[in-house]
């Protein structure tokens, strides 16, 4: 599933240029630029389903990095201060890693 059929492509562009810097990512303003804060929880979770790369019902580190990619391919890699940042902010059970509820809270904050 194509990002750009749950969220507004120019939305998914403008939210990446304004984080094209490295160590500028925010994830809440993110979410809320790109649209996602406004969504039902359906799609929230269908957005959760495409960055969860491996399809193992969590986004983990690894996938954390490339979560801008998820959104559009010539999104950038978020550096490792950006990626245990937005880890942190999501990981409320501590596990290391983000599940589908956690994801959902995340972006609803």
């Amino acid at each position: 599933m194509a990002m750009s059929s749950i969220l507004n492509t120019d939305d998914i562009k403008k939210a990446l240029d304004a984080f094209a810097v490295a160590d500028s990512f925010d994830h809440k303003k993110f979410f809320e630029m790109v649209g996602l804060k406004s969504k039902s929880a359906d799609d929230v979770k269908k957005v959760f389903t495409v960055l969860d790369a491996d399809n193992s019902g969590f986004i983990e580190e690894e996938e954390l990095k490339f979560v801008l990619k998820g959104f559009a391919k010539d999104g950038r890699d978020l550096t490792d201060k950006e990626t245990k940042a937005f880890l942190k902010a999501a990981d409320k059970d501590g596990d290391g890693k983000i599940g589908v509820d956690e994801f959902t809270a995340l972006v609803k904050e």
